[in-house]
């Protein structure tokens, strides 16, 4: 007769019989992941049990789209948005769909055809969850353009997308006024006219910057900027000097504000050549006036440029245009002129002393 051997046994120890306890516990914890039971936190700080979604509902349904768009199937992605918009006309998850549409456009490099999809979603749904991203998914788009990218057409860049650019960075301000996102975009709208050298535009754009956004930690460029864009916008004497006149005041607030960055930008120097610019205007209007024969209007213009500024270099220009015209102006008006020759000996001392200063700033240091 057969004998059926006996099982084996492993007596356990004293060590065996203080793990097992241990390892039961164990075996439960790791029980499938199937048998878990999702939670979200409610808006009263308790966790509620999430119940599983149906894949064949609405909201199923774009979790597969959202699903296909992270693995990047982005035609899939696109193609279940597009189905799901079609079956559903008032599902509140819609803003939803119409950013995974959007994004499945975007990433697979149509992110014009992508912009109306986020419109649509900016002008219809404000209050969404997805309005927000909406439009940060527009600010990187506008961002590309304005950096030259362009868009597409017949499926070759070739299209100049600056005035979209533009157009998108402004509609960002508009909407999240005093956002981060909107004090990215004032910024890069600000370059953007910087870069093309649309000074006025550009001064604009950084004065705007300042006033909404003094906290920030760009204003010191933006009041840089604003600076050299009215400094740019001055095109010379025979063109108006509102460009300079305005960068006087910003270079004085500067100076007031932020005194270092003043002196890295060298604000003395250009408040110098701010003075001279609009010395050589005032002369220039004094010519002009004489060109068309109207003298006390020319001498006034003088005497206005020597009074605002005696030692520039058109003011010394200036007294050999007096001598022209002195001998033909009214008595009266000869009478009530400043002593021009007191003023060209003065400019003349003022300027040599500053030639001489000048020589002594860039003469070499003896290290003997």
């Amino acid at each position: 007769m057969l004998q059926v051997p006996a099982p084996l046994k492993f007596p356990l120890n004293s060590v065996g019989r203080t793990l097992l306890p241990g390892l039961l516990c164990l075996i439960v914890m790791i029980s499938p992941l199937a048998a878990q039971q999702d939670f979200t936190l409610a808006e009263d700080d308790i966790w509620e049990a999430v119940e599983d979604v149906d894949p064949g509902s609405p909201e199923g349904q774009l979790i597969e789209a959202r699903r296909a768009l992270a693995e990047r199937d982005y035609t899939r992605a696109e193609n279940l948005a597009t189905r799901w918009l079609d079956r559903h006309r008032r599902h509140p998850l819609r803003p939803e769909a119409y950013l995974i549409r959007a994004d499945s456009k975007k990433f697979r490099g149509d992110e014009y055809e992508a912009l109306f999809d986020y419109e649509y979603i900016a002008r219809v749904y404000p209050g969404s969850d997805a309005f927000t991203i909406a439009l940060e998914r527009e600010f990187e788009i506008a961002r590309q353009y304005a950096h030259g990218m362009r868009r597409k057409l017949w499926g070759m860049r070739i299209v100049n997308a600056a005035d979209e650019a533009q157009e998108l960075l402004i509609r960002i301000q508009e909407r999240m006024p005093g956002s981060r996102l909107a004090e990215r975009a004032g910024m890069e709208l600000a370059d953007f006219y910087f870069r093309r050298g649309e000074m006025t535009l550009a001064a604009e754009a950084y004065d705007l910057f300042t006033m909404n956004y003094p906290n920030s930690e760009q204003i010191s460029k933006a009041r840089r900027r604003l600076i050299y864009s009215h400094l740019a916008s001055f095109k010379g004497p025979e063109y108006d000097a509102a460009g300079l006149h305005e960068a006087r005041i910003r270079l004085q607030e500067l100076k007031a504000v932020e005194p270092r960055t003043a002196e890295i930008v060298g604000a003395d120097a250009l408040l110098i050549r701010i003075d001279e610019s609009d010395a050589a205007k005032l002369l220039e209007n004094a010519r002009w006036y004489r060109r068309t024969g109207d003298l006390i209007s020319a001498e006034l213009t003088i005497r206005r440029l020597v009074e605002r500024y005696p030692t520039s270099r058109a003011t010394a220009q200036a007294m050999d245009l007096i001598d022209r015209i002195k001998p033909n102006l009214p008595a009266r008006t000869r009478e009530q002129m400043p002593d021009y020759d007191l003023i060209r000996e003065g400019n003349r001392i003022a300027r040599e002393a500053a030639e001489l200063d000048l020589d002594e700033d860039s003469e070499p240091e003896n290290d003997t």
